[in-house]
């Protein structure tokens, strides 16, 4: 994925990271580091702050079709459908959209559910593996 957007690939240390505006305290995702893109604010320096892990389902859908270019996949493939995950991060104040964890389906999900921030594998090949962020219940955890 982007480099910088996450931290800690591995376990209890995965968190997204946004950034923070020092001068409005408003919370970017994906990070922004030029400038705050509140219109209400004359700007302040950007810190850098983990989101948080735990957050609510604020919506859900699948995909179940493999969309047109310019997204890339491998058409000889077959294709597996996917679930969407809008999460709400109450102290953030926003909502981060991303995919389930692999075997969360939209059944397995509702509408104000309590899910956490796993991290996932978008790709591999023999010479990389690229991270990127998944939502997981965190009944399934359990």
């Amino acid at each position: 994925m982007v480099a910088g957007w996450f931290t800690g690939a591995e376990g209890e240390d995965f968190r997204l990271l946004g950034t923070r505006c020092t001068a409005c305290a408003c919370v970017f995702f994906p990070r922004e580091d030029s400038f705050c893109r509140n219109p209400a604010c004359r700007g302040g320096e950007l810190a850098e702050v983990p989101l948080s892990k735990r957050g609510r389902v604020w919506s859900y859908t699948d995909g179940r079709y493999r969309p047109p270019a310019p997204y890339v996949s491998d058409p000889g493939a077959e294709w597996e459908p996917y679930t969407l995950v809008a999460v709400e991060l109450a102290a953030e104040r926003m909502v981060v959209l991303g995919q389930a964890a692999p075997g969360v389906s939209t059944g397995d999900l509702a509408v104000g559910m309590e899910v956490e921030v796993v991290p996932g594998v978008l790709n591999e090949d023999t010479d990389t593996t690229w991270t990127t962020w998944h939502w997981r219940p965190v009944e399934a955890t359990a």
